[in-house]
């Protein structure tokens, strides 16, 4: 299972800084929503040529014009993109043609999806790479939340996919154990009083 790190940070600087301390234990660096709209396309660019062995992971967001979107963020030296799952199906269709001529990848975000199993599997066969399985910050931040709603939907969809929401040391082997091909930890890396030990710990409890 690979690791995510999601730098929810608003300035390149700060997330040049996070990247540093954390990659050697993270295999994908994740540039957030936030950090994208604060600095532009220019933060993809220098995050891809700090770590160029690292798998740098542009959450656009993408709600309509994919394949526009998706090329955009590519050329900026993202290798993979998100596209929400609510969004129509033409969108995916287009990221994953744009993701194709550079030879890159689409997640589908299923954030604010209903039904995720049915929706991951249909996304899928559009050509997305895998599947995040994602509770936002604010879904998280509501009396009640559970982790094991997402790990559930992800181990009976059955398609390669991603958990975000509740990633932490705690969690890990949860999340291995429903079969996530990737784990995306955010706060609990960067709202660490030391990421790079965060980040250590999290990569030891998954090995």
């Amino acid at each position: 299972m690979k690791l995510q790190v999601a730098m929810d940070l608003l300035t390149t600087e700060a997330a040049l800084e996070l990247a540093g301390q954390v990659a050697e234990y993270v295999d994908i660096i994740e540039l957030g929503t936030p950090l994208i709209k604060a600095e532009g396309l220019p933060a993809i660019t220098a995050v891809k040529a700090a770590h160029p062995d690292k798998i740098v992971f542009a959450d656009l967001k993408t709600m309509d014009a994919g394949e526009l979107e998706a090329d955009i963020a590519f050329k900026a030296g993202a290798d993979l993109v998100t596209v929400l799952g609510v969004a129509d199906d033409s969108t995916i269709v287009g990221a994953v043609k744009a993701a194709k001529a550079h030879n890159k990848g689409v997640v589908v975000d299923l954030i604010g999806v209903a039904d995720k199993v049915t929706r991951a599997k249909e996304v899928r066969a559009l050509g997305a790479k895998f599947v995040e399985m994602h509770a936002g910050l604010d879904e998280q931040a509501k009396p009640g939340y559970d982790l094991n709603g997402l790990l559930a939907a992800g181990a009976t969809a059955r398609v390669p996919f991603s958990v975000a929401g509740g990633v932490n040391v705690d969690t890990i082997p949860a999340v291995q154990k429903a079969g996530a091909e990737v784990a995306v930890a955010g706060g609990a890396i960067y709202g660490a009083a030391d990421p790079a030990k965060a980040a250590k710990e999290l990569r030891a409890a998954i090995a």
